[in-house]
């Protein structure tokens, strides 16, 4: 198990290029099964997660080519129908949560497929419920496999139907997509989640030959067709990756350009920043945080305390709310931060408190923190990554703490940011790679 070296407090400078979106990467990945022709994404971060999709795809059947640095062609005309059906194809399932997004593109061309139960990050309940009910309701019959220890679904022809999502579940949203393209029929999803990985997915979906109405809303509209083709796709920046930067600009009192963001697609990530106290400029498709000694979270207009909650598209996503509480630790200022979705997310502000971060964990989903305004830095620590987005906001604690760091568990992070510690040590930071 590997783990960083971090020497703090040192000043950052430059400009950095967001990775492709991981949460894009893995919805686009598993769509290529959806046609035997070929596909082609750009723009696809070599992250952990990724690579074991992509490994998990080739075991499969599916021939990848890596063209060049983030861009690979994919052809599915050869997928191992008894592999698909195995203990060990199960079982790598399990083991990876992007694989969920296999589901709806292998029950809809091949009529079966396996659900595991499935792995990622330690961060409390992720239901698969939605997805299961959604098939369910496209016709798929279902039923446990005790010894595979899995859900087999099975349709000679998925039917259009009317379902209304019991939540605004992303991957619910996108897996549902893909299977009711190649059902017979009209499909109408209400309470669709609309974040812009979707309503990528559904774009690249269009261009291969689907029939997809009310891109971008909460209503979505599927006519099923017969077959689609092959389509060339560019993945989104990483909007998640883009708000990261920012915190870390900020948290070390550093100028920074983050460059090529998508700006209209980062929704109220730039807004909620602001709330913090801290400046940033829209440049063009960039955006230029400037160094600054203090910055003093807002209050709301009665003067209650700043909440800051993620909420369903076009709400705050919950991936950033670790980099905001770290970024808040050295604000002029108080800040609420409820975190609604996973009950396990916040258990790692306990190492920030071991740091000397004022931090009042109210309950399994909020925690006050009361800033330091840079009076008192951070002080170095040990720790261990739970996830990957806490990993990360370690990495931000540790970047501006007084001192040399350690986090463990570096795996998690590598799951979800490419390269970090070199890209981050071209800025000026001092990351170092423990095997």
């Amino acid at each position: 198990m590997g783990s960083f070296i971090i020497e703090g407090g040192l000043p950052l400078h430059g400009s950095i290029v967001p990775q492709g979106a991981k949460n894009e990467a893995l919805e686009i990945i598993s769509a290529v099964l959806l046609t035997d022709e070929k596909v082609t994404v750009s723009n696809i971060p070599e992250i952990l997660d990724v690579k074991n999709l992509l490994a998990l795809l080739e075991g499969m059947g599916v021939k990848v080519v890596r063209e060049q640095k983030g861009k690979y062609s994919f052809e599915s005309a050869g997928i191992d129908r008894e592999y698909i059906k195995s203990e060990d194809f199960v079982q790598k399932c399990a083991r990876l949560r992007g694989s969920v997004m296999v589901v709806g593109p292998l029950l809809s061309r091949f009529g079966e497929a396996y659900f595991a139960k499935p792995g990622g990050d330690k961060i409390g309940r992720r239901r698969v419920d939605t997805h299961i009910d959604g098939f369910i309701k496209l016709g798929a019959d279902c039923e446990y496999d005790s010894f595979l220890k899995a859900y087999r679904l099975v349709s000679k022809q998925l039917k259009g139907s009317y379902m209304l999502l019991d939540e605004a579940s992303v991957t619910g949203t996108a897996n549902i997509v893909m299977a009711a393209s190649l059902a017979k029929g009209t499909t109408t999803i209400y309470n669709a989640a609309c974040e812009p990985y979707v309503q990528q997915l559904c774009r690249m979906l269009v261009s291969m030959g689907a029939k997809i109405q009310g891109i971008g809303s909460n209503l979505l509209t599927i006519e099923g067709v017969e077959k689609l083709h092959g389509t060339q796709h560019t993945i989104l920046p990483d909007m998640i990756e883009v708000g990261s930067f920012i915190g870390m600009a900020a948290i070390n009192r550093s100028a920074l350009t983050i460059k090529n963001v998508s700006y209209e697609n980062l929704g109220i990530i730039p807004e909620c920043f602001r709330r913090l106290g801290i400046k940033l400029e829209q440049r063009g498709d960039d955006i230029y945080v400037p160094a600054q000694e203090s910055y003093e979270i807002d209050s709301f207009m009665d003067g209650s305390i700043m909440t800051l909650a993620d909420a369903p598209w076009p709400g705050l996503t919950p991936d950033l709310l670790s980099v905001m509480l770290v970024v808040a630790t050295q604000c002029k200022g108080s800040v609420l931060i409820h975190q609604k979705m996973f009950e396990s997310r916040l258990f790692f502000v306990d190492k920030l408190i071991d740091m000397g971060a004022q931090i009042i964990l109210c309950d399994p989903h909020r925690a006050v923190v009361i800033g330091h305004d840079h009076r008192h830095r951070l002080k170095a620590g040990r720790m261990s990554s739970p996830d990957i987005r806490a990993g990360i906001a370690m990495l931000l604690a540790a970047m501006s703490a007084s001192g040399t760091s350690e986090i463990a568990n570096i795996e998690q992070i590598d799951r979800g940011y490419e390269d970090i510690d070199t890209r981050l040590n071209a800025l000026g930071a001092h990351i170092t790679r423990k095997q």
